[in-house]
């Protein structure tokens, strides 16, 4: 029996045949905010040039994963290096040059994929966030981090710290000689200063079953992780592209902050969930941990009370 707070997002089986209706397949024409089912290699043929700004390339780990009705297994190194090399070779081509390219991967993969993206593109950083989430082990230390390589296909292309702030709470509030806040603002939270964007967040929070981002996508990304990604590297009305687009994160926060998408998924499961998020999505709807143009530590003042509010409103029977 589901808890009376759950509210992960799942497809039922009436109207899984409905949603998918919506999604197109390799036949169709390519389009914008469109959901493509298929394999990514042959549908990227079908995108025409110089239409992505942003490409979220979010591919299988090499890891031993279960994706709805298939299984990825671990393979050598040279295969997922040739396996890598192709995804990353036809997702290229949909790109316009002073597009920017984020890559996801754990700590195997990435020494796999980095000697390859350095041969392609120029290779600003390396992102690694914390996913607090995952088991224990007796002979090894917990894995609790992934990276987010960060490349730009040239010398040109958007980047924008400023829309990507973390509002932290100052823990040694200085004022200058007339009493003002020095590097610090006072809030109706608190005292807190909008710090700068850095490779390191520990500030995301893992979907989990009371929130309604939450899906039961073994590898779902946190909406506020893509909302970074959207915002730091790209401009109201331009196209995101996801083309592995598992459970519909990165389309569902493109819609939400203004930008076009396109979507390629493999399984048709995951293509009705990530269409139904995105139905249920409109512009200007709210990301977790993001709020007044600011991104929130993770159990903030903020994200606390807002948290108790919800919980209130629960109990009182005014969420359903």
């Amino acid at each position: 029996m589901t808890a009376s707070r759950n509210r992960t997002t799942r497809v039922a089986a009436d109207e899984r045949d409905q949603l998918l209706q919506l999604v197109a397949t390799q036949s169709m024409p390519m389009g914008i905010d469109q959901i493509f089912h298929g394999d990514m290699v042959s549908i990227c043929d079908h995108i025409p040039p110089q239409t992505v700004d942003l490409l979220l390339l979010d591919p299988p780990y090499n890891l031993r994963k279960t994706f709805g009705s298939s299984t990825f297994n671990r393979r050598s190194t040279e295969e997922y290096r040739e396996a890598f090399s192709l995804w990353l070779k036809v997702a290229l081509r949909t790109l316009k040059p002073d597009a920017t390219i984020y890559v996801c991967a754990e700590w195997r993969t990435s020494a796999i994929v980095q000697p390859i993206l350095e041969e392609n593109l120029a290779v600003r950083n390396r992102i690694t966030w914390e996913r607090e989430k995952g088991r224990g082990a007796q002979t090894n230390w917990k894995n609790t981090s992934e990276d987010i390589w960060f490349c730009t296909a040239g010398e040109d292309y958007k980047f924008y710290p400023d829309r990507v702030r973390i509002r932290r709470p100052v823990i040694a509030p200085y004022r200058d000689q007339t009493g003002r806040p020095k590097d610090w603002n006072d809030h109706e939270a608190g005292a807190y200063r909008d710090t700068a964007p850095a490779n390191l967040w520990t500030d995301v929070t893992i979907p989990f079953w009371s929130m309604p981002e939450n899906t039961e996508h073994p590898t779902q990304k946190p909406e506020k992780l893509i909302a970074k990604l959207i915002l730091a590297s790209s401009d109201t009305g331009d196209v995101v592209f996801d083309p592995f687009l598992g459970s519909g994160t990165s389309a569902v926060v493109a819609k939400k902050l203004g930008r076009r998408w396109i979507g390629i998924e493999i399984e048709a499961e995951y293509c009705a969930l990530a269409q139904k998020r995105i139905n249920q999505s409109r512009e200007g709807d709210p990301i977790q941990g993001y709020r007044d143009g600011v991104f929130w530590p993770r159990n903030s003042p903020n994200q606390q009370q807002r948290t108790a509010n919800r919980r209130r409103a629960d109990e009182e029977g005014l969420l359903l």
